[in-house]
């Protein structure tokens, strides 16, 4: 049977160098795409993998989602259950860090499905890797130009990264070009509230921190727009989880 990495090479639309137990396809890089600030610039750094999933994430997500808001084990519980992962499908996990989302999809889509963390940092991408399992692949590249074949995945995920990206737009257009006929995504991001002191407050936040503040309905509309159904969303202190099927 074919590896992890085999099969994901056989979905990419380019060919891509190996090494390090991913496949790279930036190269030389620092990252894809033009920096949007300094939330971004810290993830390649290498101090930072080392305490992402167990400091950083947990703490950075709890002040952001407030006391009410799930924890982290909670976020990969939602992001699983949204995708309706069954074993033997596929799913693409954009900006997956240290791969802690990736690890979990690996296990719900079982030997017979793959699981695909994506990722433009070298040092998450390494650290990732130390933990991975054989139902897990991972690949440096553009998170807002996927690489992958048109219609190859059942899911995609993307949790705290859409707010951090130069183009979101872009980046929900190429969600909708991988993903197959019926497939999920499931996003995290930010959400702007609506009382007008707190929404000046947040916009400064975000502007400060290089991330986009999206108003609370803008991305299921966004998603709408590209032919999603089914259309959920959660919303906790400044962030947002929205999921949708494509038709």
């Amino acid at each position: 049977m074919a590896t992890a990495l085999e099969r994901l090479e056989k979905l990419l639309a380019e060919p891509a160098e190996t090494g390090d137990g991913f496949l790279d396809l930036l190269g030389a890089a620092s990252q894809a795409g033009p920096p949007t600030g300094l939330t971004q610039r810290l993830m390649r750094t290498t101090l930072l993998p080392q305490v992402y999933e167990r400091y950083w994430r947990p703490t950075l997500g709890r002040a952001l989602k407030g006391p009410f808001g799930p924890s982290m084990a909670g976020e990969v519980r939602l992001a699983t259950d949204l995708l309706h992962l069954e074993p033997g499908d596929t799913v693409l996990d954009v900006a997956c860090g240290t791969g802690r989302f990736t690890r979990a999809f690996g296990a719900a889509v079982g030997p017979d499905g793959l699981a695909i963390g994506l990722d433009g940092a070298r040092s998450m991408l390494t650290k990732a890797v130390a933990e991975s399992s054989s139902d897990v692949a991972y690949l440096r590249a553009d998170a807002v130009r996927l690489p992958l074949e048109e219609s190859t995945v059942d899911g995609v995920c993307c949790f705290a990264a859409l707010h951090m990206f130069a183009e979101p737009e872009t980046a929900l257009d190429s969600f909708a070009r991988v993903l197959k006929p019926g497939g999920r995504v499931v996003l995290l991001t930010s959400a702007r509230r609506g009382w007008q002191p707190a929404r000046v407050a947040e916009s400064v936040g975000g502007i400060l921190s290089g991330q986009r503040m999206f108003d609370r309905g803008e991305v299921s509309a966004s998603l709408r727009a590209r032919g999603f159904t089914d259309i959920t969303e959660r919303y906790a202190g400044v962030t947002q989880i929205v999921a949708g099927r494509l038709t």
